[in-house]
């Protein structure tokens, strides 16, 4: 355990161990400060677009920024400082690749951030406002601070070099060809339900800009679990969704559940059955997916735990939106993300939930879920739950991050 801890510090402090899938850290180059009559504005000018969040503290007061995937490029310059809030700025790298900022102040002050896009000279910047009534601090005084611009450059024009892709979701019906899947008291083939209910998702997909979809299976086939993970790793997914109509140890058992990967045994006895049921002999080894055979038995596990940990924690964010859009849909098994080792949620890199839509084994779900009105309501409920769950976690680079940047420039000018 001890020697774990070390690697994993070793890991933590050294950028040579990135992960193959991140993408190349972005730069804080520069941070500049505005007065105005009412707030400060302090902007981090970046090497590209990154994902950041902030909060405060107090005793003291602080103001912490956490910027993902970014490493700062030299020292900040000397900024004014005096008479404003900000007694003083500190800054330090933690995780792999991350760097935290801190505003050391003399007292609590509002707090508004947002990110803009590249425009004209300008490159991606992350912006600050401490808004709007400074507390402790006159207009008079900031006004009277030395060597500080007060002037502002003209608004932002978003468009230009943003790549605003798609955010790419892997659906997988489950079971196909050979396999049936459960089997309904009158015959109802849980891989017959499955593949249209996500053939309707993907459709809904398609029709929605920022979203583009792969189906892992589009007819009546068998696809192997390990190849369903890598088609979503083939596709760079941001999200994956297996969808199924299991059968239950109990045939009064009915509702949609949502299950999330876990690594330490599973949440519930139904869980554990649904999981031994979907994965059968054809389990697989996330350590391969990673490529980590050249490296030291031991960090290859520090690496694959902390990706797994990241991505689990991602999965039952995103299970616990799409369970609560599906709630207004159909009826709940259970209100909880639940969680077991289902070997095909096993991409260590790639958020992935498994939906049970109902219990093709309750005589009652198994005839809604044969019907093209219930099987279309589901597919609606899941992309609603999808994309809630991006509006409030948008990649980094996409469409959807691009339009709230944009909408954030249109509240402020830079």
């Amino acid at each position: 355990m001890h020697r774990r801890q070390m690697l994993l510090n070793m890991l933590l402090a050294s950028a040579a161990f990135a992960l193959p899938f991140s993408v190349h850290a972005a730069q804080i180059r520069n941070a500049r400060l505005w007065r105005s009559e009412n707030k400060l504005r302090l902007v981090f000018d970046l090497s590209g677009p990154v994902q950041y969040k902030t909060f405060t503290l107090s005793a003291p007061d602080r103001i912490i920024i956490d910027v993902s995937g970014a490493r700062l490029e030299g020292n900040f310059p000397e900024l004014a400082l005096e008479n404003t809030p900000i007694k003083a700025i500190r800054s330090g790298h933690f995780g792999q690749g991350d760097t935290r900022i801190v505003l050391d102040l003399t007292s609590p002050v509002p707090l508004n951030s947002f990110l803009l896009g590249p425009e004209g000279s300008q490159g991606n910047r992350l912006v600050v406002d401490l808004g709007h009534d400074l507390v402790g601090h006159t207009p008079a005084a900031l006004a009277a601070a030395p060597a500080t611009p007060v002037k502002e450059p003209p608004a932002p024009v978003l468009d230009k070099h943003h790549p605003k892709r798609d955010i790419m979701v892997v659906v997988d019906a489950g079971h196909g060809g050979k396999d049936p899947g459960a089997i309904g008291s009158k015959g109802e083939r849980e891989k017959d339900v499955v593949l249209s209910i996500a053939q309707l998702l993907a459709k809904r997909l398609k029709r929605e800009k920022g979203f583009d979809v792969r189906l892992v299976r589009n007819d009546d086939f068998f696809v192997p679990l390990r190849k369903r993970v890598d088609i979503a790793r083939k596709y760079n997914a941001d999200m994956f969704i297996s969808v199924h109509a299991d059968a239950a140890p109990r045939l009064t058992a009915s509702g949609a559940s949502v299950f999330a990967l876990s690594e330490n045994g599973a949440t519930s006895a139904t869980a554990r059955f649904m999981a031994q049921r979907e994965n059968g002999a054809d389990l697989i080894g996330a350590t391969s997916l990673l490529n980590l055979k050249d490296k030291d038995p031991m960090l290859a596990g520090v690496i694959l735990d902390m990706s797994m940990n990241a991505t689990i924690a991602a999965s039952l964010q995103l299970g616990h939106t799409v369970l609560g859009s599906l709630e207004g849909v159909t009826t709940l098994h259970q209100k909880r993300v639940e969680q077991a080792g289902f070997a095909v949620l096993k991409s260590p890199d790639v958020p992935s939930i498994l939906v049970e839509t109902g219990f093709i084994s309750n005589s009652r779900d198994s005839q809604r879920l044969v019907t093209a009105r219930h099987q279309q309501a589901v597919a609606d409920g899941l992309f609603d739950g999808m994309k809630t769950y991006f509006e409030r976690n948008p990649p980094a680079g996409s469409f959807i991050a691009w339009r709230q940047e944009q909408k954030a420039a249109e509240q402020a000018v830079v």
